[in-house]
C-alpha cells in the first residue's frame, strides 16, 4: 500500500519527524513495533499466526493510514519507525463493510454524523521514545491530517491497561462522571460487553490525582476537549480495559488549534 500525499509532507522536531508511511516495508515496521509493544510489552496473548510472524496485523491495516513517528538518526524508511497510529476515513471503512470500534461498541449515531468522521487507533510508542514531546508530535500529524481532510469528528477505542476493575475504579468513575459524550453522538458498548463505568460515588475520588494518572493517550483526548462513551469492554486478549473516545474538532482549544496551524504552515 503507498499513502495519498498526506498534503503536509514531514513536520520535524529535532531529529524526530511525523508522516504518513509511503510504502509496505514502513507498514511492516509498524506491525513489528506494534507487536513488540502490545504483545512482549504488556502482555497481550497471540493467536499462532501472530506468534509465529511477531506481527501485530489485521485487516484494517490495508485500507488505513498510518502515521509514523520516525528518528532520522536511525536510518530511513522502516529503520526509522519509533510510533504510529492507525488512521481510517469512511471510504477505507467502507472497503471493508465495517469500522474497527463496532467490535466493541454501538458506534451508529457516530456513523450517522453529518461531517466527515475519522477512526483512531492501535497507538503505540517505542518505549525509549514515550516522551512528552513524542506525543505531542503524534498529535501534531492528526491535527494536520484533520485539517487535510475536514475532519469534524474523532473516535475510536482507547485502553487503560489491565482488566483489573478494582484497580480501575477510579478512572473509568471518574471518565463517566466529568467526560460523557453528548447522547446525540454517544457511543455505548455493546450489550454482551457492557461494562459499568460508574464504579464509586464520585465524591469520594481525587479527582486531579486521577486524572493525572490517567495513560498519557487518554489524557491527550481529553486536553482536545474530548469525551467518553457509556460502558467499558474488557479486552483479555490484549489485557487491557477498553474505553470508547471520541472529540468534535471544532471544540479544540484555540491555542492548540492554532500552535498546530503554525507548525503545519510552516511545514
Amino acid at each position: 500500500m503507498t499513502a495519498e500525499d498526506p498534503g503536509f509532507g514531514e513536520l520535524r522536531s529535532g531529529r524526530l519527524g511525523v508522516r504518513l508511511a509511503v510504502d509496505a516495508a514502513e507498514i511492516d515496521a509498524v506491525q513489528a513495533l506494534r507487536y513488540r509493544v502490545f504483545y512482549e510489552e504488556m502482555g497481550a496473548h497471540p493467536d499462532a499466526a501472530t506468534a509465529a510472524t511477531r506481527r501485530d496485523r489485521d485487516d484494517f491495516d490495508a485500507v488505513a493510514d498510518h502515521l509514523l513517528v520516525v528518528d532520522h538518526d536511525r536510518g530511513e524508511g522502516a529503520d526509522s519507525v519509533v510510533g504510529t497510529y492507525r488512521l481510517i476515513r469512511r471510504p477505507a471503512a467502507a472497503r471493508l463493510g465495517r469500522w474497527y470500534s463496532a467490535a466493541e461498541y454501538d458506534i451508529s449515531k457516530i456513523i450517522a454524523f453529518e461531517g466527515e468522521v475519522l477512526e483512531l487507533g492501535r497507538s503505540c510508542v517505542d518505549a525509549e521514545y514515550r516522551t512528552r514531546g513524542t506525543l505531542q508530535l503524534l498529535w501534531g500529524g492528526i491535527a494536520a491530517y484533520v485539517f487535510k481532510h475536514r475532519i469534524a469528528l474523532l473516535f475510536g477505542c482507547a485502553s487503560l491497561p489491565g482488566t483489573d476493575l478494582g484497580a480501575l475504579a477510579d478512572q473509568l468513575t471518574y471518565l463517566a462522571a466529568h467526560h460523557m459524550a453528548p447522547e446525540a453522538i454517544r457511543p455505548r458498548a455493546l450489550p454482551d460487553r457492557y461494562v459499568d463505568m460508574m464504579l464509586k460515588d464520585p465524591a469520594t475520588i481525587d479527582a486531579k490525582r486521577t486524572l493525572a494518572g490517567l495513560p498519557p493517550l487518554v489524557k491527550g483526548y481529553l486536553r482536545l476537549g474530548g469525551f467518553v462513551g457509556d460502558g467499558a469492554v474488557l479486552d483479555h486478549q490484549f489485557n487491557t480495559t477498553d474505553i470508547a473516545v471520541l472529540v468534535k474538532t471544532d471544540l479544540i482549544t484555540d491555542s492548540y488549534y492554532r500552535h498546530y496551524e503554525r507548525k503545519i504552515r510552516e511545514a
